[in-house]
């Protein structure tokens, strides 16, 4: 027979204790849950003079900027109690000929997931408000 010192006996009177009482974890939305925002703020960068420009577009705005014209189709961020990102529809058009387009989502944590294949530009997300 194996004797117990008092402090192994505490915790197994304690863990006992424990058992006998629930708690309810806190409610967390869903990972794939989103909130709208009204407006998201873009950096686009001309990687032929190195030069960043910042512009804010509400959520239907777009705007010229050299030969691109973009549009913010939405903006959304992660809810609380949820690792902070921030996530925009964007709608990408070059006015030069020839020059490739994009229609989709750029995330603000994840740049390099960016599907802009631009030869001059790169667009990141700042963030959303």
């Amino acid at each position: 027979m194996r004797v117990f010192g008092p402090a192994l006996a505490c915790c197994m009177a304690l863990s006992g204790a424990a058992l006998a009482e629930t708690v309810t974890p806190p409610s967390l939305p869903p990972p794939d849950a989103w909130v709208p925002r009204q407006s998201g703020t873009l950096r686009v960068l001309n990687k032929l003079d190195s030069t960043v420009q910042s512009i804010t577009l509400r959520v239907g705005e777009t705007a010229k900027l050299q030969s691109l014209s973009i549009t913010m189709q939405a903006c959304e961020i992660r809810p609380e109690g949820l690792p902070e990102d921030a996530t925009a529809r964007v709608t990408v058009a070059d006015s030069r000929e020839g020059e490739p387009g994009f229609d989709g989502w750029i995330l603000q944590k994840e740049p390099s997931v960016n599907m802009l294949e631009h030869p001059v530009y790169d667009i990141q997300l700042a963030g959303c408000t």
